[in-house]
């Protein structure tokens, strides 16, 4: 991706899961080949989505979170206050003869950018195999997962939802769900973990690592 094709970033500030939702799917109905790609920075109130394949059972308890059924890929997962959600409105033509290759390299790029960002404040993370996301490769909360990724890619190469990061988050709705459909799994934020920063620097942080990876 040259600088002159490189993304747009939009900030969407706070807003409903369901108003984002709905903007990317018009977003992505709407584009042409001549559509620049675009980095949308949001911030959600508390929703549990849920991936197309997900199992409805691994929503324990949603209290009085609302729950929306999405067209991405994955499991349930918890998007609120104090995370960092940003999704990626790519033409993946124009990147790669073959996008079904490049949705790969993609997601390769995505978590990279993530484990990046995180080490930029002395965090040490990693992928799992079969596990998207990224998860802390050390200490006593060695497994614990601290950001999620979850994409819809159409066939005609073009792409929408993206990437979370918990930056200083109320954890408890973690505890409701099987996270990403794993019973148990521990999910941790930047706060927890001794960091003090902004939402908003970590919003800038990761959407100058996702434009630096996206454009190699």
């Amino acid at each position: 991706m040259s600088a002159s094709t490189s993304p747009l970033i939009l900030q969407r500030g706070r807003e409903s899961y369901e108003i984002t939702y709905a903007a990317m799917r018009a977003f992505t109905d709407a584009r042409t080949a001549q559509t620049a790609d675009e980095l949308w920075i949001v911030e959600h109130p508390p929703v549990f989505t849920l991936g197309l394949a997900a199992d409805h059972t691994h929503v324990l308890d949603a209290h009085d979170i609302p729950v929306v059924q999405t067209d991405r890929g994955g499991e349930v997962t918890y998007h609120g206050p104090g995370q960092v959600v940003i999704y990626l409105m790519l033409d993946l033509r124009r990147n790669h003869a073959d996008a079904r290759i490049f949705a790969r390299e993609l997601v390769n790029k995505i978590e990279q950018a993530v484990i990046d960002t995180l080490a930029a404040y002395n965090l040490a993370c990693e992928r799992k195999a079969g596990a998207p996301g990224i998860y802390l490769s050390d200490g006593p909360l060695q497994g614990a997962k601290i950001a999620a990724l979850g994409l819809k890619i159409r066939g005609n190469g073009c792409t929408y939802h993206g990437v979370s990061l918990n930056v200083a988050m109320d954890l408890t709705p973690f505890s409701w769900i099987n996270p990403c459909g794993y019973e148990g799994l521990i999910t941790i934020d930047m706060q927890n973990l001794g960091v003090q920063t902004t939402l908003k620097a970590v919003q800038n942080a990761l959407a100058e690592k996702l434009m630096h990876n996206l454009s190699g």
